[in-house]
């Protein structure tokens, strides 16, 4: 008898721990918010049509997202009186962008069934959604994710990659994070689409020998020595709004935009899988599919933990 209550309590007991830590499932909101998908796939095709860029915004805030203490939203936060948020944080502050379509999208959810999708899992669809809208591959979103009640403007500051990493930092920055060289490289592709601030690539168009010497001359015409810090430049000047292969192609040319794009090919260990990319653009979208499912996957708040925002930029 003893024996049979002791192992009663451990299935109930691991039927709690399922509960609070719940795995994220494709089907989340298939009963509680049936219309959830084709409503954000609707808003982001929306405003993707109406600025091409948006996409490439709305794919780089998931990535910001997730690579700061998981994927809980917290990018979306404003300040408040108990922690600064991460919006200010160096690699978003004057960059990151997309804000108000992922408000739209909330309002519009919260308005059909509210309190049940996370600005959380808003932000991995609309990533997926936008790579589409821009003719890139899809895949499957995992669903579930809960946001955060809070924000972290270190992290933010410590986590996240930056354009003037050598390959070894890439590497590192992406290890840290669960990823294979071989993922990073992928996930670097997203680099096909979006700009790029001149304040962010003066130094390699200036300094840098290993740029095409003709595509430098074309980018200094929008990027000076001096001042015009906030002007755009395409990161992929080829096919700079379709999500295709030719960002790899580029670098195989010595035509990244960023130091840290080129070196991904600069002679080192990511060569060959950048010259796989650029002759095979199904190889790429399989592993870029691949790698963003697993980037989803990062630290997600489940079950019981963190709330469902009503407001995205506020903690209920």
């Amino acid at each position: 008898m003893a024996l049979s209550k002791i192992f009663y309590g451990l299935c109930f007991s691991m039927l709690l721990l399922g509960l609070v830590h719940a795995q994220l499932s494709t089907t989340f909101y298939a009963t509680t918010c049936p219309k959830a998908l084709s409503t954000i796939r609707t808003a982001v095709l929306k405003a993707v049509v109406k600025e091409h860029r948006m996409g490439a915004s709305l794919l780089r805030l998931h990535f910001h997202d997730c690579f700061v203490n998981g994927c809980d939203a917290s990018v979306l936060l404003d300040d408040t009186s108990s922690f600064t948020g991460e919006k200010t944080a160096g690699p978003n502050a004057n960059s990151l962008r997309g804000y108000d379509v992922i408000d739209t999208i909330k309002s519009q959810l919260e308005s059909i069934c509210p309190g049940v999708v996370s600005c959380a899992d808003i932000l991995a669809v609309a990533a997926r959604d936008s790579v589409v809208a821009l003719s890139g591959p899809s895949w499957t979103v995992q669903l579930g994710r809960r946001d955060s009640t809070t924000a972290s403007l270190g992290a933010a500051n410590s986590d996240l990659p930056s354009p003037l990493m050598d390959l070894s930092d890439l590497i590192t920055s992406f290890s840290n994070k669960g990823f294979t060289a071989k993922e990073m490289v992928a996930l670097s592709g997203s680099h096909t689409i979006g700009q790029a601030r001149c304040l962010l690539f003066r130094n390699r168009v200036y300094n840098e020998t290993s740029l095409d010497s003709t595509l430098a001359t074309s980018l200094k015409s929008n990027c000076p020595n001096t001042g015009s810090d906030d002007s755009l430049s395409s990161l992929d000047a080829t096919t700079p709004v379709t999500f295709d292969n030719s960002y790899f192609k580029n670098l195989a040319n010595n035509k990244g935009l960023l130091h840290s794009d080129q070196q991904l090919f600069s002679g080192g260990t990511t060569d060959s899988q950048v010259k796989t990319y650029s002759i095979n653009s199904a190889t790429f979208y399989a592993d870029f599919a691949s790698a963003m499912v697993k980037m989803g996957s990062i630290s997600p708040l489940t079950g019981s933990d963190g709330q469902i925002r009503t407001n995205c930029a506020k903690v209920n």
